[in-house]
């Protein structure tokens, strides 16, 4: 959806104003909404200005500035918080992602790590592994071996 021009949004007006038809018609000429008109009409009536509110629109955030540096403060106090709890210490109503996205454009972000380095896996065998049943019987060794009975031991 485009945003209407500001001279479209001022013709619109005027043939309203000059009485060139109804709302209903005048959306019909310019090949606008009948909403756009009567918003219009209102954005005139409450604020003088007809221009586009972009700025305006949208949900509006439920963290502000102040709840950033409350997290910012609560954060170099205890910086091990998980979303859940600084949620809670600050009383906000918002969701977890709300606050993970945050904290990522303050720059913060937890990402939990080992002490110990990296494992380094080392192929177990040479042979490439197949599958069914005829590859686990090949590698099971025979003491253990699920034919043999309890009874006898392996010679």
């Amino acid at each position: 959806m485009r945003t209407l021009s500001l001279d479209l949004r001022q013709r619109i007006l005027d043939s309203y104003d000059n009485d060139e038809g109804t709302r209903a018609e005048v959306a019909h000429r310019f090949r606008v909404s009948l909403g756009m008109v009567k918003k219009l009409l209102q954005q005139r009536r409450r604020t003088g200005d007809i221009a586009a509110r972009h700025r305006f629109a949208g949900r509006k955030p439920m963290i502000l500035a102040r709840h950033r540096r409350q997290m910012g403060s609560l954060l170099a106090k205890k910086n091990d918080l998980t979303l859940n709890e600084l949620r809670q210490a600050m009383g906000l109503p918002c969701s977890l992602q709300a606050i993970h996205v945050v904290l990522g454009k303050m720059g913060l972000t937890y990402k939990k790590r080992h002490s110990a380095p990296a494992s380094k896996l080392a192929r177990i065998s040479r042979e490439p592994a197949g599958s069914g049943a005829s590859t686990r019987r090949a590698w099971t060794p025979p003491s253990c071996s699920s034919w043999m009975s309890r009874g006898r031991k392996p010679t």
